[in-house]
């Protein structure tokens, strides 16, 4: 199993294919394996890597409070063990915020950016500063089988397959390192960041996806000559729900460096 020792945490990665490469981060709660639809087509023509951010799947995670900055500092320590200068980032949801943040703290280690399904705060709107402690809170006092079984009920809808997915990610997770990951996670933030993005950017955001709907315009206008689509019946877990359809525009994404 392809485990480094990096930042105080043990890190699983896996690489398929050669060529281009392109880093897949994952969103939270879920892991490395979120990419399968896409890692086999495309590592025909490109150097796949996948990984679990820490406390997710195979990685590990330190007792105590979970910084954010940690997260992009760990996919850095990857690039380098894995000896790549730079690389295009793909990530859905907190994997995407992630990829932001690499982009905004190492530009240089980033050729491109592709962001699904990506927030960029907690705090958009009076909803978000609200709803956000709220669900901080809740999530203490339920039982972490049901926060699983809810989670995996809301983003199975499209694509039925996806229930048995998110359950086995939730069962690689403790309750205790979830709640302390969701609390480094909702600390993550980079509105008045995103300016700072100068790499080639493909925003990719599916049409039933209610959960970061609201940003994705606001993305968009921010990241400087960004290109906005719509992914066709898929909720956020927007990769599984259309596969063929994200990895067609990931493909026309990476021509650029053919």
């Amino acid at each position: 199993m392809p485990i480094i020792e990096v930042n105080s945490i043990k890190l699983y990665y896996e690489i398929n294919g050669t060529g281009e490469p392109i880093i897949f981060t994952h969103g939270h709660s879920m892991y490395h394996k979120q990419w399968d639809p896409q890692v086999k087509p495309l590592s025909k023509n490109y150097q796949t890597i996948v990984w679990d951010v820490r406390g997710h799947g195979n990685s590990s995670l330190p007792l105590g409070d979970v910084d954010p900055e940690d997260f992009s500092r760990d996919l850095i320590s990857l690039l380098d063990y894995l000896g790549i200068e730079s690389a295009v980032l793909c990530g859905l949801s907190m994997g995407g915020h992630i990829s932001i943040q690499t982009a905004v703290r190492y530009p240089e280690r980033v050729k491109g950016l592709i962001l699904i399904g990506t927030p960029f705060t907690n705090s958009f709107n009076w909803f978000e500063k609200y709803s956000t402690p709220i669900s901080k809170l809740s999530l203490r006092f339920i039982p972490f089988h049901y926060t699983s079984k809810w989670t995996a009920d809301i983003i199975s809808k499209i694509n039925p397959d996806n229930h048995a997915f998110v359950m086995e990610a939730f069962s690689k997770m403790t309750k205790d390192n979830f709640l302390r990951h969701w609390s480094g996670n909702l600390r993550m933030e980079s509105r008045h960041d995103l300016h700072k993005i100068q790499c080639p950017t493909m925003i990719l955001h599916g049409d039933k996806d209610n959960m970061v709907g609201r940003q994705q315009q606001y993305l968009a206008k921010n990241i400087m000559d960004a290109e906005f689509f719509t992914i066709t019946n898929a909720h956020h877990l927007t990769n599984r729900d259309n596969p063929e359809e994200v990895t067609d525009y990931i493909t026309q994404f990476m021509n650029r460096w053919e």
